[in-house]
């Protein structure tokens, strides 16, 4: 069972006690012992082969070569063994907040790990850099990692499913903070007080405008979560030590609600498990077949599939308009008033935030490749500008309530799109979720995320190293705390060297 935990604002003047705000709630969630249910576990093998994947295809990649530098010039922190860095010898350590962040911008530089829509956004993958981290430095075994990575997973579903952020231009990693906190919290066995500290600073210090998904976007896009992982690993840090934090935090008179999110009258009901109750929101969250932004997944698979029925000549095309949830018209689509949208120059993160290209490009080729599809060539083709400058999205009312229902049998990310031809033809068709969703007409499973791990690890990874990895990874919660120390993707020889390692201050 869940408890609602009720949410709003208080005057300074109310006093309002520690044991009834939101921080410390959570807290006692990632304080409760409970024991990890098979299926989460199995689950949570899934997501770090995910992520893995993932990273290893973004090794060589600039944002990620840029973080591993910062990371490798920071040496191991005296408390602990230190932890790895994607890409590097396993015995080439660094201190666990820099490894959060290297690893959280390899895992993020793609954008094609899990996801959990809901009121707000989420890439719920992001917690496990962080917690891993740690778990490396302070010698945790699999048993503790994966206690870790279900509390993060739940922390961060549940505040994603009740606070939208986005409404407010708020960045979604204002969630990440806090649910790496709390992981974290569950991973070393912290008591509620001391968790909760950490959970209040690293929302404190994980607020940010969305500007880092909007118009032009930036390398930022991947450092974001990845500084949200780096700022929750101190805040742990500064806890443990008896330091404070702002609070009551979300509650607070000049708290995040009341300055940042619905004002002073504002409420909110947030779903929490119930002392003893099993962990199980990351059984709630999907991955992505697609290398993509998630609310295009299955645009993209229904573009593959009108590929195989009909050619759509761009001289033959009157409209395409994709009708769409308004998540994913004012995000991704042409509600988001964003030019660059269809600019051929734009860069990769904005394509990637792009339906109207991406639907062009998938329609065109029949699928999607992470790097292929994002190509300056492929973006700036002739027959692609001009049918991609003829789609637009538009918010459909039912498709919207879809998004937001709370039946996972009827949730859906998709639409129906409506193609006019010159001659008066008009095609329609719709999808409601993404073929990899649980629902889907594919949905992933063990064998999937294998196969997306050797499908991108095996140009940047070795065989052997392949299949060292994914035997650790499948007995993750068996592992020692010296196979935990090994939970690393090593670069094969000479990957890494071909890539100019960029100087900074550091």
């Amino acid at each position: 069972m869940t408890v609602t935990h009720q949410v709003r604002v208080h005057r300074s003047e109310e006093n309002l006690a520690r044991e009834d705000q939101l921080a410390y709630a959570i807290a006692e969630v990632a304080a409760d012992p409970v024991a990890v249910d098979p299926a989460v576990v199995d689950m949570i093998i899934n997501r770090v082969i995910d992520n893995a994947s993932v990273a290893a295809a973004s090794l060589t990649r600039g944002p990620v070569t840029a973080a591993r530098a910062q990371a490798l010039d920071h040496p191991v922190s005296r408390g602990g063994h230190g932890s790895t860095v994607f890409g590097e010898p396993n015995d080439t350590l660094t201190s666990p907040e820099w490894a959060a962040w290297a690893n959280g911008v390899a895992v993020r530089e793609l954008d094609y790990h899990d996801t959990f829509l809901a009121a707000e956004y989420s890439h719920p993958g992001d917690n496990i850099p962080p917690i891993l981290a740690v778990a490396q430095h302070v010698g945790s075994d699999g048993a503790a990692l994966v206690r870790g990575l279900a509390t993060g997973y739940e922390i961060q579903i549940d505040l994603v499913r009740a606070i939208s952020l986005h409404k407010h231009k708020i960045d979604h990693v204002a969630h990440l903070g806090p649910s790496a906190a709390a992981g974290i919290g569950t991973l070393l066995g912290l008591d509620a007080d001391t968790i909760y500290q950490a959970v209040s600073q690293a929302l404190h210090t994980t607020t940010a405008t969305r500007q880092s998904r909007k118009g032009e976007i930036s390398t930022w896009k991947a450092h974001a979560p990845a500084f949200a992982g780096k700022m929750a690993v101190e805040a742990v840090d500064r806890a443990m030590r008896g330091q404070t934090s702002p609070s009551p935090i979300y509650e607070g008179e000049d708290g995040v609600i009341a300055w940042m999110l619905d004002g002073p009258s504002a409420s909110y009901d947030v779903p929490l498990p119930a002392a003893g109750e099993p962990k199980r929101a990351i059984l709630n969250s999907y991955t992505k077949e697609h290398s993509a932004e998630y609310q295009a997944q299955a645009w993209i698979d229904l573009a593959r599939k009108l590929h195989r029925e009909a050619s759509f000549d761009p001289a033959d095309v009157s409209s395409i308009v994709l009708h769409t949830s308004h998540h994913t018209h004012y995000v991704i689509g042409s509600g988001a008033n964003d030019p660059q949208k269809y600019d051929p120059a734009a860069s990769r993160e904005t394509l990637d935030h792009s339906i109207p290209y991406i639907f062009a490009v998938a329609l065109q080729d029949g699928g999607w490749h992470h790097v292929d599809s994002y190509l300056p060539e492929r973006a700036a083709r002739p027959d692609t500008v001009e049918l991609w400058h003829k789609i637009t999205t538009a918010e459909d009312a039912e498709w919207t309530r879809r998004y937001h229902s709370e039946d996972p049998d009827e949730k859906a990310f998709g639409g129906r799109v409506e193609i006019t031809l010159h001659d008066g033809t008009v095609l329609t068709d719709e999808i409601a979720v993404a073929d990899a969703h649980p629902l889907g007409a594919r949905p992933f499973a063990r064998e999937n995320y294998i196969a997306k791990f050797r499908l991108l690890a095996e140009p940047v990874l070795a065989p052997e190293e392949i299949e060292r990895f994914l035997g650790l990874a499948e007995r993750l919660p068996e592992l020692t705390a010296a196979e935990v120390q090994q939970l690393n993707i090593v670069a094969a020889a000479g990957v890494l060297a071909s890539v100019p390692s960029p100087k900074g201050l550091f």
